[in-house]
């Protein structure tokens, strides 16, 4: 694929001839995005792409009009709607499913369903053999598509961190940390998010957050392991991730601001001093996705016993055969 540079309108009403070369030019960058995500398993969002398309030329600094235009685009339909991952905060529940074929498929989708519906009986756990109990949190919703199936192969439950604040979602992850403790495995909160001040220093800050529901729930987090992985110094240079030339936060404001209420933190005058100001956001890595779903399989099997899991599964299907065989007798019973 040729170097992809952004299309630019420029300001004021466009000759014929200027109109047409933009059109061009637009309907070229489209249909790259288009073939690009043809070669993708996950889902990215606005932010991702940008990221993608600066592996194919795209200039840093054009970040945010690429994302402005990339809106643009889908609202006009030269892109499909769901290039962008969807905000799963902001889907409508209680929809209406109409089927659209007729009884026969039906009834042949029953059987099939009753054939392999054994699958789907889970009589134990996966931390049953183990000695650990692990979730994770992730900055943004492009590592929670681009993990997810790595988290699936080990039952460890991911969520993004942009809906921490809320009280009920601590509590109820606090609960089941309880609830894994109590039974004698070690908790461990696994993080992956931008290489920036908060998200070095994020393991006191998700520590504390935790402890301020200490009272409500009714457990401490004091023995629970808090290990961020993945953005580090070296795996960004091995990588040749994009340093973003500023230390702006989610709310705008700046923490290389004399005047921001935490720049003389001491997490952000040792981040400035060892990085300068600059950051690298978590979204980087949907450019290596091999590299990045390495380093989240790394990061829960150093916690894991890999013979365990084996156990697990051996049980598991043991169970599920049961249930397939007795499934069968009822069937030729009737």
């Amino acid at each position: 694929m040729s170097e992809l540079s952004l299309p630019r309108r420029g300001r004021g009403r466009l000759t014929a001839a200027a109109e047409s070369e933009y059109q061009a030019k637009l309907r070229a960058f489209c249909a790259a995005i288009i073939q690009i995500r043809s070669t993708l398993d996950f889902e990215i969002s606005a932010r991702g792409w940008c990221y993608i398309l600066e592996d194919h030329g795209l200039k840093k600094g054009d970040f945010d009009a690429a994302e402005i235009l990339i809106a643009d685009c889908r609202k006009t339909g030269m892109l499909p709607l769901g290039i962008v991952a969807e905000d799963g905060g902001r889907k409508f529940d209680n929809l209406e499913w109409i089927d659209e074929h007729g009884p026969e498929v039906e009834a042949q989708n029953i059987v099939a369903t009753v054939k392999k519906a054994h699958t789907r009986y889970f009589p134990v756990s996966f931390w049953d053999y183990q000695p650990c109990y692990i979730e994770m949190l992730v900055e943004k919703v492009d590592l929670r598509s681009l993990f997810s199936p790595i988290c699936a192969e080990y039952a460890v439950p991911i969520a993004n961190a942009r809906g921490w604040a809320d009280i009920n979602t601590r509590a109820a992850m606090m609960k089941r940390f309880a609830k894994h403790e109590e039974e004698g495995r070690n908790c461990i909160l696994l993080y992956c998010g931008d290489h920036d001040p908060a998200g070095l220093a994020i393991s006191g800050f998700l520590r504390s957050n935790l402890e301020e529901l200490e009272g409500a729930v009714g457990w401490s987090p004091r023995r629970l392991t808090i290990d961020r992985f993945g953005l580090n110094a070296d795996f960004i240079a091995a990588h040749n991730l994009t340093w973003i030339d500023n230390l702006e936060t989610g709310s705008g404001k700046n923490l290389a601001d004399p005047r921001h209420k935490n720049f003389h933190h001491d997490y952000v005058q040792n981040y400035i001093k060892r990085f300068g100001v600059r950051k690298v956001e978590a979204n980087a890595l949907v450019v290596r996705p091999q590299a990045g779903r390495e380093l989240c399989r790394t990061a829960i099997e150093k916690y894991l016993r890999l013979d365990g899991i084996h156990e697990y599964w051996s049980t598991l299907e043991a169970e599920q055969a049961k249930v397939a065989d007795h499934v069968r007798y009822l069937i030729g019973a009737e």
